[in-house]
């Protein structure tokens, strides 16, 4: 599955093959006990999201709530996104340098990771990843790197 027209999590979840399932839970399960509060979880963009409310962020250039952080079973894999790492070079270095350590392969876009199942992952650093910026700090370097428009 690429994208998904699922309305809630739970739906997405069904959608998937019992073991991408097992995978999928196991990792949202991980970025809950991760995230600080306030974060709410959706179903945004075809995937699973982690979002900041307009309540804390304000208005968006969408009106759309702030994704930090987002999972997806695509075709051949499972990805994260992790929007706060990427928009800090500080970040991105540590969490290349903490997956380095782990001794995994790390196939990472920008702010997508990648990996066919979760023993690929460095679900510490995930984790790490996960729990670095509460809404509030999100929110603020989300307004930083947007400037003045």
């Amino acid at each position: 599955m690429v994208s998904s027209s699922a309305q809630s999590v739970e739906d997405y979840l069904d959608e998937l093959d019992a073991e991408r399932r097992v995978q999928l839970t196991k990792l949202r399960e991980l970025v809950l006990a991760s995230l600080p509060s306030g974060y709410q979880e959706a179903m945004e963009w075809g995937m699973i999201c982690y979002q900041v409310p307009l309540s804390i962020s304000g208005p968006t250039y969408n009106q759309k709530p702030l994704a930090a952080v987002s999972i997806a079973s695509q075709k051949n894999y499972i990805s994260i996104y992790l929007l706060g790492i990427y928009a800090s070079p500080e970040m991105t270095s540590e969490f290349h340098s903490r997956w380095q350590q782990s001794g995994k392969r790390l196939d990472m876009g920008k702010a997508c990771v990648r990996f066919k199942t979760l023993d690929g992952a460095d679900l510490e650093t995930i984790a790490w990843a996960c729990g670095l910026l509460t809404p509030t700090e999100f929110s603020a370097m989300y307004l930083a790197a947007r400037g003045n428009r």
